[in-house]
């Protein structure tokens, strides 16, 4: 697999300025449910769940300081290689919800994150899931996840 960037403006760019490290393991985004997002009955369909992971990622490695976009132009690039969801209970139409992302492990070349959904009214818990992300280069090789990602001693 080659990854190709979306434009030219992704070249490797060393003025890119990155955290010594990451100190920030886990964020919490509000979302609502969007009507094209649900089904005939309001009932949020399960292919909205991984979108909503990966907004609670990309806001994650916001929050460390970091835009997915510097890590592309810089040519580190991550893929994903194992995605779970378990729905627990149904999500509505224009409901509020909080979306609890977490930075649960990274190695030599993987990051891996934990979500869970819940109702932002009662807490409850509305489905969880688990990502495993690669780090790869612009050719697809997996590559070392750069040292900055890793969080601070």
């Amino acid at each position: 697999m080659r990854v190709v960037p979306r434009s030219t403006d992704y070249q490797d760019e060393p003025s890119i300025e990155f955290p010594d490290c990451t100190s920030v393991d886990e964020c919490t985004i509000a979302i609502v449910p969007r009507y094209s997002e649900t089904d005939q009955a309001g009932i949020v369909h399960h292919t909205v769940y991984p979108v909503w992971f990966e907004m609670g990622r990309t806001e994650l490695l916001r929050a460390n300081g970091l835009a997915y976009s510097e890590l592309e132009k810089a040519g580190v690039f991550f893929v994903i290689s194992s995605l779970t969801a378990k729905y627990r209970r149904p999500c509505f139409y224009d409901e509020q919800l909080d979306l609890i992302t977490t930075c649960s492990r990274i190695t030599r070349a993987r990051v891996e994150h934990s979500y869970q959904l819940k109702r932002a009214s009662t807490g409850i818990l509305l489905a969880e899931g688990t990502s495993v992300l690669a780090c790869v280069d612009k050719q697809g090789r997996v590559q070392r996840t750069p040292k900055f990602m890793y969080p601070g001693e």
